[in-house]
């Protein structure tokens, strides 16, 4: 069944032809095949095309919707083709195309005629397949679907990314976020015993317990996720199947430090409901993702951010990444290009125990970029200069180098920000960082930084330093993606995880900070 409200959306802008993925045993020359643009809308009909022709999987059904101003078209098309052959909707459809918008909604299940070829032995074994009965199916879904996110750092450039800058930023092991979803009666959203709590031991205990993680846990984001998915399906014309689930997580990324710890909550579930649904890059690009996870967070949530997190968190490993106007407004999302990670120098990170809201952190840089202030604009010019040479560096494998535009990006955005904005326990670390020699910077907005030491000797110092002074002290893993080119179609397993991480507890390595009273 196909819900009305989807239908009725789509057709507002435009005719409707529905289809679906084929099976991989089906023939491409014994279906109409539609390609879509990443808006779903077709651009091209191929009536019964041979393997060579079309690499799209999509079939067109003889179900179509008009708009009394396409259905007045047909006496057109008629009269240009009165041979009979030719007049058969799909080849109508095809010459359709290209003179009125026409969307492409896709069937949760698949199609068959019964006739010719099909039998009732077929009808009966697609009943089976799409009802909720197939064994394979049902057990399928029975099985919990996970999916890590992990936290990340700025390389350079940020806070660019959202202000038509250039960024690198690299994911890191040592903290991620676990989503797992399966099907139940009902959709049930699991809240965190730790972030989510809803009971408490004593009024101390909810005092102790507000003040450091705050009152807005992941739950709203598994909320908001589900809500913009099935908002992002229903305007695309994608029909759901008819089944509910149990969506809970976990994660290690400490929070308000700028970690992205955010984003990788709404980046595991989107993967989990992807599966859950059977959907695929075909309908929501890889390149697209990133802009869907931004809009859970900037219209659900009104969380400040820009597109640099979702980025890295969907491709994975060390991403150069290019947010300039002309590219944003050509292809509606950035360029995003994959670095390689060999032979790369060992950074710390380091961030407060308890630290303030980190979306606090942009001041109001946002109000001057649209005033078009002349010492923001070059600012963020600047920015992406950096991220050029920073990338030229890594390419050439030059830390040196590396570590000079790291300093520089911060020294930049201070004058920027100002300090007021940027905290004083933030500037804190970077002065007991300069201290020692290193290089070191924001990785994301706030309660964080993170370096590059000349030695192991000076990062050693620099960690005994930082620990003294009551700060948590790691020593930075990259995440590096097992398969290069990293996607969803990657992430097709029950279970997704690198085993460059554990599955559980804390993080790679110890990070408990260390008062001046030795505790």
């Amino acid at each position: 069944s196909l819900p009305l409200v989807s239908c009725l959306s789509v057709i507002q802008g435009g005719d409707l032809a529905i289809y679906y993925e084929m099976d991989p045993s089906d023939p491409t020359s014994s279906r109409g095949i539609v390609e879509l643009d990443t808006s779903h809308r077709l651009t091209k009909f191929w009536e019964k095309p041979q393997p060579h022709e079309t690499a799209s999987r999509l079939a067109s059904v003889v179900f179509y919707c008009f708009r009394y101003q396409s259905v007045s078209l047909l006496v057109h098309y008629l009269t240009e083709h009165p041979n009979v052959v030719d007049r058969v909707f799909g080849k109508f459809i095809r010459w359709l195309v290209g003179r009125q918008n026409i969307y492409g909604m896709k069937l949760p299940g698949g199609f068959q005629l019964i006739g010719q070829n099909i039998g009732l032995a077929d009808y009966e074994k697609w009943v089976t397949l799409y009802s909720g009965t197939n064994p394979d199916e049902v057990s399928r879904l029975k099985r919990p679907i996970s999916h890590r996110a992990y936290a990340r750092i700025g390389l350079i450039g940020n806070p660019s990314d959202g202000f038509q800058g250039k960024t690198i930023s690299m994911s890191i092991a040592n903290f991620w976020a676990d989503v797992s979803i399966k099907a139940s009666e009902k959709l049930i959203l699991v809240p965190h015993p730790l972030n989510d709590p809803t009971e408490f031991g004593s009024l101390s205990d909810l005092h102790g317990i507000s003040r450091k993680e705050g009152y807005l846990g992941g739950l709203r984001l598994l909320q908001a996720t589900c809500k913009k998915f099935y908002q992002y399906c229903s305007d695309r014309g994608i029909a759901l199947a008819k089944r509910n689930f149990r969506l809970e997580y976990d994660t290690n990324i400490p929070r308000q430090v700028g970690l992205a710890g955010s984003s990788a909550i709404v980046v595991a579930t989107l993967r989990c409901l992807m599966q859950f649904f059977n959907l695929s890059e075909a309908d929501m690009a890889k390149a697209l993702q990133p802009n869907f996870v931004l809009s859970v967070e900037l219209e659900e949530l009104f969380i400040t951010a820009g597109l640099q997190d979702r980025v890295i968190q969907i491709y994975e490993g060390l991403v150069y990444m290019d947010f300039s106007k002309e590219i944003m407004d050509t292809y509606q999302h950035g360029l995003y290009e994959n670095l390689d990670m060999s032979d790369l120098p060992q950074f710390w990170l380091a961030y407060q125990n308890d630290p303030s809201d980190s979306g606090k952190i942009h001041s109001d840089v946002k109000l001057r970029w649209a005033k078009r202030e002349e010492e923001v604009i070059e600012a963020m010019k600047q920015f992406a200069d950096f991220t050029d040479q920073a990338k030229e560096a890594i390419q050439r494998r030059d830390w040196v180098l590396l570590a000079q535009l790291m300093d520089k990006n911060f020294s930049l955005r201070r004058r920027i920000y100002g300090d007021r904005a940027l905290g004083q326990a933030n500037l804190h670390m970077i002065e007991i960082a300069h201290r020692h020699g290193s290089a070191v910077k924001f990785p994301g907005s706030g309660g964080a930084v993170f370096g590059l030491c000349s030695s192991a000797e000076s990062m050693e110092s620099l960690r005994i330093d930082l620990q003294l002074e009551g700060y948590v002290f790691s020593p930075i893993v990259p995440f590096i993606p097992e398969v290069e080119g990293n996607s969803l179609a990657s992430h097709s397993s029950t279970s997704v995880h690198s085993t460059r991480s554990p599955r559980s507890g804390s993080p790679l390595l110890a990070d408990v900070p260390v008062t001046s009273e030795g505790s």
